[in-house]
């Protein structure tokens, strides 16, 4: 197995050196070999099925894609065979100057607001946060334990998808019960999608040639899981997940917002057990429970289909996303800038126009042929007369986690790759 560079304090490979980005969930590994300045992925791929009878491998390295299906059965033998990989069909890791690995934790609670390098004490205060996050901790724990051991001659880096929220007004942060009680269990508002937020807001400033700190901007991250910002001056002032990550938008097959006494009622008149209502607010709604479909292509179809559950589950979904920009609007007072990003937010031009139909009075609309079709760079989308920018931007987590990686080390004596070479493509239509 090839070895990783070690940086080292000074050291030459930190003005050329990339990040191996890793996102550890609790059947899969994702990653990405990331080019810190240029911004490109080297490479990158993933494992899936880990503990299943078949597992697979996906690397992608110069246009070429080689997979394996053999067993993957713990996230260990994961890792080893990307790196197998990574030996067998490059690039090189010694060559590629590894300086760093990054590693995206969901929930960072209270504790974490910035990333941080790994040592023992960190992993302990990451594992006792798990009951915040008891999905999504564990597996990305489990992939930093393995990453140190396999990759033990450089820095780790943990960025918290929590941390871009530590900002939130305590008015904003707060649920409503009593208070002794919240503070035993760290009930709280934390918000999540942290660094896509975080970097989408910062592209969007950089591509239009504007002060961060000037602009009002809300931030539609909208993906399977889905989330609504509200970003005052570079600084997160709203956001709609909370606790956890089932609060908000509708999603794919979690539900967002819902009045907590269903949870009640379903608890003592339908015999749901805790286990039960997890697996049903989490799993089995959304689209997915509306409709029986929670991939938009389908559910498109379904809707011309003349399907009226489909139909129903598309509005609702709108209905949830328009009344948070409105509510965001309120928040901030003045609104600069709308962005979409993620997966449905730069793909699906249906959902950016009707999720603000009707705002026209508000200085917002979209432009039927700039919208058109999906958007792989920074696109204005809103007519020239609007008062408020409406823009697609597409999300690049692996390259924000690749350059926070970087700055971490930079601060803790190592010598890294800054992001001011970034280049922030000029948005196509009208500034």
């Amino acid at each position: 197995m090839s070895p990783v560079s070690q940086p080292t304090p000074g050291s030459a490979h930190g003005a050329h050196g990339s990040v191996l980005v890793v996102n550890s969930g609790s059947s899969s590994i994702k990653y990405q070999l990331v080019n810190p300045v240029g911004g490109e992925a080297i490479a990158s791929g993933i494992v899936e099925r880990i503990g299943e009878d078949e597992g697979s491998v996906r690397h992608t390295y110069g246009g070429n894609t080689t997979t394996r299906t053999d067993p993957v059965p713990d996230h260990g033998a994961g890792l080893r065979a990307v790196l197998a990989l990574f030996e067998e069909v490059g690039p090189d890791l010694a060559q590629a100057h590894v300086v760093a690995v990054g590693h995206r934790v969901v929930h960072g609670g209270a504790v974490f607001g910035a990333p941080v390098v790994v040592d023992d004490e960190i992993v302990a205060q990451i594992d006792a946060l798990s009951p915040l996050a008891p999905l999504h901790n564990p597996p990305n724990l489990t992939g930093i334990q393995v990453a140190r051991e396999l990759l033990p001659d450089v820095p780790h880096v943990v960025v918290f998808d929590t941390a871009f929220f530590r900002t939130l007004p305590e008015a904003a942060a707060t649920y409503a019960i009593d208070r002794e009680v919240a503070r035993e269990h760290g009930v709280r508002r934390y918000g999540f999608h942290g660094t896509s937020h975080q970097y989408v807001s910062g592209k969007v400033a950089r591509v239009l040639g504007r002060r961060l700190e000037d602009i009002n901007q809300i931030v539609l991250h909208l993906g399977n899981g889905a989330s609504a910002s509200a970003v005052r001056g570079g600084v997160a002032v709203e956001t709609s997940m909370g606790m956890t990550p089932l609060e908000g938008l509708v999603m794919g097959t979690r539900s967002g917002d819902i009045d907590p006494a269903v949870l009640i009622h379903l608890q003592r008149n339908a015999g749901l057990s805790v286990d039960d209502v997890d697996d049903l607010l989490n799993r089995r709604s959304g689209l997915k429970g509306l409709a029986g479909e929670n991939d938009f292509r389908e559910l498109h179809t379904l809707v011309d289909s003349g399907d009226e559950d489909a139909s129903l589950a598309l509005d609702v979904y709108l209905h949830r996303l328009r009344k948070y920009v409105g509510a965001y609007y309120a928040v901030l007072g003045r609104v600069d800038v709308i962005t979409f990003t993620a997966g449905v937010g730069e793909n699906d031009p249906v959902v950016r126009a009707r999720a603000l139909e009707g705002l026209e009075p508000l200085g917002i609309a979209v432009d039927p042929e700039r919208n058109a079709g999906r958007k792989k760079e920074p696109t204005i989308i809103s007519p020239d007369w609007t008062s408020t920018l409406v823009m697609v931007v597409p999300t690049n987590e692996e390259l924000a986690i690749a350059r926070q990686a970087i700055a971490t080390i930079e601060a803790a004596g190592y010598e890294g790759t800054s992001d001011e070479s970034d280049p922030a493509p000029a948005a196509t239509g009208h500034a």
